[in-house]
């Protein structure tokens, strides 16, 4: 570090990751409470188990290849060039391990990599695997149930560790390709991370297929309330919580935004556009209220999708909230909600889709509303401070939430769920989803307690 300004700057950035990933892991926490306490109770072990193992999973595969690609991805199939080389981000680099900062031992790295990756590169790659657990416990909500875990922990890396970061790299890198030909900004993720979360879940939904009585002879839903709702709410307000570690991970505290042409420090956006901790503060507030008031009203009090709305609301003004008002935050999310509780009805009543807790809805449809809606309230905004790259417009936001809920969501996980269900490795047994999906413990527990009482009996005999 050349000097003590820029010593504090970057010790600074280090500390605020480190602590972002810590309110993040909140939204694990609150997934966690929120699936269990949804699940029927007798399959609340199987449901907890689902939502946590691919933690290790998702972890293990981000640090081998995920972190790479969102480097290396950035021109798209080579639509602005290449793959693009960043020796930092291969599992086996020296800025992989601690290191303080100072020359190279690998050719293919050089100073200004060593000063610029040694102390962030562990944080940064900490909160992007964050946003990776984030799209996988979307899904894995809105599958619970009757899913084999082996199945969907196939799936989860795929998202968490391939496509969901493959989209980061196109349209939330600040040079990725989206941001540069179709002026796309996405600055807290509704597309990034929602919307190709909602579509991927809904590719899995269709050949995963409804849970046994979910709907009756006639097509009518029948509702499968959650067995501890009180703790369903609980776990939505706890993911609340982590989304404000969310929200402040997706910026940079502390840049000199001149750029060399004068000093002018702030907060920016993924893009290195500025913008302020304040406004985002503001802006998050009043578009989770949008969507609270809307859900209360259009599901006439129900405490799940009052709750549900206010997270859609929050995710409707999440592609502009670093430049929305606070006012047309506050709408942008009570329409979003509106739209998310409405679509999810239709879309169950008309194609029978069983979403386990309305996660396409909530993080899909929202998504992608949130990122049409910007570009026509941002049309003409500067998507990128590099004013070589296209400006915000509503075609290249359309086409980016078509890229995100379709292209990367919802078609790679239907192929790979078809085929799954060809093979017969997607959905448990018929017995055992009527039985529940705890009755693999159940059978361990009185196969244990069978064994214990034999050789009690056998030792009771010797002696």
């Amino acid at each position: 570090m050349s000097d003590e300004t820029t010593a504090l700057t970057v010790l600074f950035t280090e500390f605020y990751y480190w602590v972002m990933i810590v309110l993040m892991f909140l939204i694990k926490v609150g997934f966690c409470v929120y699936e269990v306490a949804v699940s029927r109770y007798k399959n609340r072990l199987h449901t907890l188990m689902q939502v946590t193992m691919h933690i290790p999973l998702v972890t293990v595969g981000f640090f081998f290849f995920g972190w790479w690609i969102y480097f290396a991805f950035a021109n798209g199939p080579g639509i602005t060039g290449g793959l693009v080389s960043a020796p930092w981000a291969l599992p086996w680099s020296e800025l992989m391990a601690p290191h303080l900062g100072g020359p190279p031992a690998s050719d293919a790295l050089t100073a200004d990599d060593t000063a610029y990756w040694s102390r962030l590169n562990g944080v940064f790659w900490g909160a992007f695997l964050l946003f990776s657990w984030t799209v996988a416990a979307i899904v894995s909500s809105a599958t619970i149930e009757r899913i084999r875990s082996n199945a969907f922990w196939i799936l989860a890396v795929l998202i968490g560790c391939v496509l969901w970061i493959i989209d980061a790299s196109w349209g939330w890198h600040p040079d990725g390709w989206m941001v540069q030909k179709l002026g796309y900004h996405d600055a807290y993720a509704s597309g990034v991370i929602h919307a190709i979360a909602g579509g991927f879940a809904l590719g899995v939904l269709i050949p995963l297929g409804q849970r046994i009585g979910r709907f009756r002879p006639d097509g009518t839903a029948r509702d499968i309330p959650p067995h501890d709702p009180w703790f369903a709410t609980v776990g939505l307000f706890i993911i609340f919580t982590g989304f404000w570690g969310f929200y402040a991970a997706c910026n940079v505290p502390m840049i000199d935004i001149q750029a060399g042409a004068g000093v002018s420090f702030s907060a920016t956006n993924i893009y290195l556009g500025p913008t302020t901790l304040s406004a985002i503060t503001f802006n998050f507030l009043l578009s989770l209220s949008g969507g609270f008031l809307a859900g209360f009203l259009v599901s006439r009090g129900d405490p799940f999708w009052t709750y549900s709305c206010a997270l859609a609301g929050v995710i409707s003004a999440s592609a502009g909230n670093d430049l929305y008002h606070p006012l047309q935050a506050m709408l942008i999310g009570a329409a979003g909600a509106t739209i998310a509780y409405k679509m999810h009805y239709w879309v169950e009543n008309r194609f029978k889709i069983d979403d386990g807790v309305g996660a396409v809805a909530v993080h899909g449809y929202a998504g992608c509303f949130g990122v049409i809606i910007a570009g026509f309230v941002l049309w003409g905004y500067p998507a990128s401070p590099n004013p070589d790259y296209a400006v915000i417009t509503p075609w290249g936001q359309i086409a980016g939430a078509f890229i995100m809920f379709f292209v990367l969501g919802f078609l790679p996980a239907f192929i790979v769920a078809s085929l799954m269900k060809k093979f017969g490795v997607l959905r448990i047994p018929e017995a055992i989803e009527i039985k529940g999906l705890d009755v693999g413990q159940e059978i361990a527990a009185e196969q244990a307690a069978k064994e214990i009482s034999e050789a009690e009996r056998s030792y009771q005999a010797a002696n």
